[in-house]
C-alpha cells in the first residue's frame, strides 16, 4: 500500500468530532444533568474522593459542576453570572490532587460517562476534556 493509499484510508475511519460549543445544543441541561448526577452518585461512597467533598455541600458541589459544564460546551452563563471565571486551579488549591485522587476522579467520571449514554461524537469530546482537565488540575505531583 503506498502512501496516499494510506491517507485515503485512514481519512475513511476519521470519526465525526463536534465542536465543544456545540456540545449543549446536543444533549441540552438534561444531558449534562445526568452526567453528573451519575458522577455525584459514586462519590459519597468513594474511599479517595468521598473525603474532599463535604456531606453538607455534595449538592452544591453538584450544581456548580453541572453550570460549569453547561457554559463550558455551548450552553447558558449561568456559573459564570453567579461564579465568575472558572479560575479551576484556585478553586482546587485546596485539595491535595495527586495521581490517586486524578485517577480516581477519572475513573468515576468514566463510568458516569458510561451510565449518561451520551451520543459518541459528545462522549469523545468530554472524555478527552475530563482527560486533560484532571491532568492539569493535579497539584501534588509526587504524591499517588
Amino acid at each position: 500500500m503506498g502512501a496516499e493509499d494510506a491517507r485515503r484510508a485512514k481519512s475513511h475511519t476519521i470519526v465525526s468530532i463536534v465542536e465543544d460549543s456545540e456540545i449543549h445544543s446536543l444533549i441540552g441541561d438534561e444531558g449534562f444533568q445526568r452526567l453528573v448526577a451519575a458522577f455525584y452518585r459514586r462519590v459519597p461512597h468513594d474511599e479517595i474522593l468521598g473525603q474532599m467533598y463535604p456531606a453538607q455541600d455534595l449538592e452544591a458541589a453538584e450544581q456548580r459542576l453541572r453550570d460549569f459544564l453547561v457554559f463550558r460546551f455551548g450552553g447558558p452563563r449561568r456559573y459564570i453570572e453567579q461564579r465568575g471565571h472558572p479560575q479551576l486551579r484556585m478553586r482546587h488549591a485546596r485539595f491535595p490532587i495527586g495521581t490517586a485522587a486524578r485517577d480516581r476522579w477519572m475513573q468515576l467520571m468514566n463510568a458516569a460517562l458510561d451510565e449518561a449514554k451520551l451520543p459518541s461524537e459528545v462522549e469523545q469530546v468530554l472524555r478527552a476534556f475530563f482527560e486533560s482537565t484532571a491532568t492539569f488540575l493535579r497539584n501534588q505531583p509526587g504524591i499517588l
